[in-house]
């Protein structure tokens, strides 16, 4: 699997565990990654950065 490939929401919340609502809640808290803007309507977020963010979690 490529690590610094973009994932969209759908894929996002199977990997994470968390709903849409939740995501988006965490990163307006600064708490989660902010997405990438890939063109007007569409927003990603890069692999590496949301498993950073769950090595992170399994730390504390």
């Amino acid at each position: 699997m490529d690590i610094d490939r973009i994932i969209r929401m759908n894929e996002l919340t199977s990997i994470v565990g968390l709903s849409r609502s939740t995501i988006y809640r965490l990163i307006q808290e600064g708490k989660f990654p902010k997405q990438i803007h890939l063109s007007i309507r569409t927003a990603g977020w890069r692999l590496s950065v949301i498993n950073e963010w769950i090595n992170q979690k399994e730390t504390i």
